[in-house]
């Protein structure tokens, strides 16, 4: 359950992330540690907040395919590939959010391929969960369990923190128990990381390990404002440098999987890029944050609400943004049809426009919009001949990108370095996690074979 990235660590690591706190008389919990004795003291809120941080263990099977070379065919005979089956066992955590309901949140890598799973509580109950979805691109999954005398801890609203802010990461690390580290947020919106297809991470210098992954990181009043997910660190250890995922971005996913048994993701329908020294001075611009509009898909939300090339994105409803990262992230996020205010600036000037978000999953889309060496081909959802799903190639432009790679007007894209596409949001979720070369494998009418894309 583990994946090092540049020595990142993700798997049951853990990040973490807080709000703004309020170390008032007014506070609704004391921070001493008893009436008597007035030492200051976190165990007060940790009290109400720990019940609602589960441990979660998991039972599965690994399955690994491996394409057998041709002569080992001649010679030996036998299938196209081999299969082998692993057993594996894992640990991580995770955080009651519906106590009437018994929803949980955790990270998708810490259940990630699981045939059972079993949630631990505080009190020592154990239950077997259901996974009512998950969105691997931004590492979320809901469960269930029996709502039986739960308690959920309440959420914050993570984009009013700030660097600074206190916060504590409670988890299971290890397996050896629920644990409690403190620290502060270190940074926010952190992206680039190669964690997963949408960053937007709280950085944060609270103690996390192995297992606290989905885990709770919350502010000083108790209240949740992010989900620990992954660790930087040489050797998987804590080296003070941790992220969690926004409780915003994770409330945005996990209504969408509430409602549809999925996330259905928004989407702008533009191309853009962060705003660097080199492009402000190119294009004489005032600011150094933000998101630089490259081009506005036709049709697109973004085209309809008003949004031009060269526009910058500096807000989404009235909330600063830093980077098109992290625009991207919030976007995603959104659920199609959501409706936003966006501040932009054009030649200078401060201007609103309101967007509804398109359907990232819908039936037809210009292929440059997921990757851009498929620039030049209309995608949708279809079928081989045998009648097995894929993303079929519906038109194509002579000489463009996607032509020159190799793709024809009528070809499936039915799998991506190995993984099965059957659907335009599969294609796009697996080309959005693949770095570097890509290998699409093609059904053109019969026959099968292998693009690569770079």
């Amino acid at each position: 359950m583990n994946k090092v990235t540049n020595r990142l660590a993700v798997a049951c690591c853990v990040a973490a992330a807080s709000m703004s706190i309020n170390l008032s008389a007014n506070a609704a919990i004391p921070f001493f540690s008893t009436d008597k004795n007035q030492v200051p003291s976190l165990a007060p809120m940790l009290q109400e907040a720990t019940p609602a941080i589960v441990s979660i263990s998991v039972e599965g099977t690994q399955v690994s395919r491996q394409r057998v070379p041709e002569m080992f065919k001649h010679f030996f005979g036998g299938p196209n590939e081999q299969v082998q089956e692993k057993p594996f066992r894992g640990l991580g955590s995770g955080v009651i959010i519906d106590a009437k309901k018994g929803y949980i949140v955790t990270n998708n890598h810490v259940i990630d391929n699981a045939d059972e799973i079993t949630v631990t509580l505080t009190d020592g109950r154990e239950f077997i969960a259901k996974n009512l979805g998950v969105d691997p691109q931004s590492d979320i999954a809901l469960l269930q369990i029996e709502p039986e005398a739960l308690k959920a801890v309440p959420l914050a609203d993570s984009d009013e923190l700030r660097v600074g802010d206190f916060v504590v990461a409670i988890g299971n690390p290890f397996g050896i128990g629920q644990t409690v580290t403190s620290g502060i947020v270190s940074a926010l919106g952190r992206s680039g990381l190669n964690i997963g297809g949408y960053e937007d991470f709280i950085q944060t210098d609270a103690a996390i390990n192995r297992g606290n992954s989905g885990g709770a990181l919350v502010n000083l009043k108790g209240e949740l404002v992010g989900i620990n997910t992954a660790i930087f660190g040489p050797n998987g250890g804590n080296v003070g440098i941790g992220f969690a995922i926004p409780a915003n971005m994770m409330k945005n996913l996990v209504d969408q999987i509430i409602e549809f048994g999925e996330v259905r993701r928004g989407l702008l329908g533009i191309i853009g890029q962060d705003i660097d020294s080199g492009l402000a001075e190119a294009m004489n611009l005032k600011v150094n944050k933000g998101a630089f509009v490259n081009e506005v898909s036709a049709e697109s939300a973004a085209e309809k609400g008003g949004i031009e090339a060269g526009d910058i994105i500096t807000e989404i409803d009235g909330k600063a943004i830093d980077s098109f990262q992290e625009l991207r992230a919030k976007i995603a996020s959104r659920g199609a049809g959501s409706k936003l205010e966006l501040t932009i600036l054009r030649q200078g000037k401060s201007m609103k426009v309101n967007v509804t978000l398109g359907d990232a999953t819908q039936a037809t889309v210009a292929a440059k919009e997921i990757h851009p060496a498929l620039e030049g081909a209309v995608l949708a959802n279809g079928e081989t001949e045998k009648g097995d799903s894929g993303v079929i190639i519906s038109e194509i432009e002579a000489r463009s990108p996607a032509a020159r790679t190799g793709l024809q007007e009528g070809d499936v894209i039915i799998g991506v370095n190995r993984k099965r596409v059957d659907t335009l949001a599969k294609l796009r979720s697996h080309l959005d996690e693949a770095k570097g070369v890509v290998a699409l494998n093609i059904k053109r009418g019969p026959a099968s074979l292998y693009l690569v894309i770079r």
